[in-house]
């Protein structure tokens, strides 16, 4: 009897996966380039519907992400080292589903083999959000959402 081999994301912990493994992890929804507001006292995180000026907002995919981070001083690197992130990615991200020990959902690409499920099932901020570029600082707490 040969046992099938499951996958990457099924069999390695996050902090064993290569990088490569890692990206693909990325189901590219978009919502970690929102901007979010965090409650001080309660530590609650809100997002809003105001998406960072490097994201593309047709594809979900930042515009220039090899430099992203020299680009936005607030991006999110998200990595296995640093998990007290992960509260702000949703709740459908999968690198936040991974470390809670939960599977990853049928529209993902991984799991779907098609990248535009993501889109299809609305889980992506295609269509949903507006460019920093357009909103003002001060005004961003009136964009609150719950996507």
């Amino acid at each position: 009897m040969k046992l099938e081999n499951k996958p990457f994301w099924e069999s390695k912990a996050l902090s064993e996966m290569t990088l490569d493994e890692w990206e693909a992890l990325c189901d590219r929804c978009g919502q970690c380039c929102l901007h979010k507001i965090e409650d001080d006292e309660t530590e609650a995180v809100f997002f809003t519907c105001i998406a960072c000026r490097l994201l593309d907002l047709e594809d979900c995919s930042c515009t220039d992400y090899i430099n992203r981070m020299e680009q936005v001083a607030e991006c999110l690197k998200i990595k296995p080292a640093n998990f007290q992130q992960m509260r702000l990615l949703p709740e459908s991200c999968a690198y936040r589903r991974l470390s809670a020990g939960e599977a990853l959902l049928w529209w993902h690409p991984l799991i779907s083999n098609d990248p535009e499920t993501i889109h299809q099932a609305e889980i992506s901020v295609k269509g949903k959000v507006i460019s920093e570029e357009n909103v003002h600082p001060d005004e961003f707490e009136a964009y609150i959402t719950n996507l």
